[in-house]
């Protein structure tokens, strides 16, 4: 990385090097790893490691672990990560209800809240609502810790560069709120990341392992995609990839709360309002088919309220679709599987803030 004049941005690369020697102390574990296998597995010279993992410890991130022999001299000290010295807020906004989580480094849930929201009650009832719950979490917070800042996910489409949101799907009078520096006002300058809950999602699946790529389908009082593509949150370069409720299925169908008529989330809801799920799966397949045609992923999962209160019946209605159209073009069928959890949005949305400590997408 270049700075001004051509000379190292050196501020920059210390945090590129700080984020590598956290991400492997966090893989560690308990146990620990010593300075030499963190030199040797960044490629970073014994002198770089010493000077970060003594910052570090100052600022109460690492701590020893022990020591653990040596092949020759003396036994190494091995340093591990200290989970308890940070946290993130994650806030999961949807049109009816409001789910919060404090999380810490290690992505370990510590404390829950969980309360009704109406989304169209305007911003300033919004915003008061979330502010009084990250006050409640950060109350929770053990003698010592930090709160890095709050993530918050919620329906899109938005600008996750800006924090600015677009007109939310039923919602129109959220259109150009900058909802990331109104927050971070209200917080008193607490940090704040905005991005949609289909990406925190995304973003929380492949932080915990989930590779390759793949697509997450969220269900619930809307529908939308969050894309991993090669390892990394695929958002686009207005960051609105992922609308994926948005495209037309049905020439001339149903109107869609958006303004377009035949959309893969009218037709879904409209089915499941009907009580006819699997429609709705199949309808759901028809899209999650497109998308596979379109981006090659190796996996499909799904989720949300509407998907898990029917898990086996939307596997076996999308998984119907994709089968069929593995068969037409030839190619094997990918994967598709339900990841559950009542606040697996929230918890994402802990991964916002997070993830970028250990380098990685956030």
């Amino acid at each position: 990385m270049r700075g001004p004049g051509g000379g190292a941005n050196l501020l920059a690369l210390r945090s590129h090097n700080t984020a590598l020697v956290l991400d492997l102390l966090r893989t560690a574990g308990p146990e620990g790893i010593s300075r030499l296998e963190l030199a040797e597995r960044t490629g970073l010279t014994p002198q770089a490691v010493s000077k970060i993992t003594a910052r570090l410890r100052e600022e109460g991130l690492a701590a020893e672990a022990g020591r653990r022999a040596s092949t020759g001299g003396k036994p190494r000290t091995v340093l591990r990560l200290v989970p308890e010295a940070g946290h993130a807020v994650g806030v999961h906004l949807d049109r009816d209800e409001l789910r919060a989580v404090l999380a810490d480094l290690d992505g370990t849930v510590v404390a829950r809240r969980h309360a009704p929201l109406d989304l169209g009650a305007g911003a300033e009832a919004v915003l008061t609502r979330v502010a009084s719950v990250v006050a409640e979490l950060e109350a929770e917070l053990p003698a010592g810790g930090s709160l890095l800042g709050a993530g918050v996910a919620l329906p899109g489409p938005l600008d996750h560069r800006r924090g600015v949101l677009h007109r939310v799907t039923g919602f129109p009078e959220w259109d150009g709120f900058p909802l990331r520096d109104a927050l971070s006002a209200r917080l008193g300058g607490v940090p704040v990341v905005v991005d949609k809950d289909t990406n925190a999602v995304a973003l929380g699946l492949a932080v915990a392992g989930e590779g390759g790529s793949f697509a997450y389908l969220h269900l619930g009082t809307g529908l939308g995609a969050g894309l991993v593509i090669g390892g990394s949150v695929h958002r686009g370069p207005r960051t609105g990839a992922g609308e994926f409720g948005h495209q037309v299925v049905q020439l001339d169908g149903p109107p869609c709360g958006c303004g377009d008529r035949g959309c893969v989330e009218a037709l879904c809801l409209a089915a499941v309002a009907r009580g006819e799920t699997a429609e709705a799966a199949r309808v759901l397949g028809t899209g999650a088919a497109n998308l596979v045609g379109l981006l090659d992923i190796d996996r499909v999962l799904m989720g949300g309220r509407t998907v898990e209160g029917a898990p086996e019946v939307f596997v076996s209605g999308v998984r119907g679709v994709l089968e069929a159209r593995a068969r037409r073009t030839g190619e094997g069928c990918v994967g598709v599987a339900v990841v559950s959890g009542e606040g697996r949005v929230a918890e994402g949305a802990a991964q916002l803030v997070l993830a970028p400590v250990f380098g990685q997408d956030g």
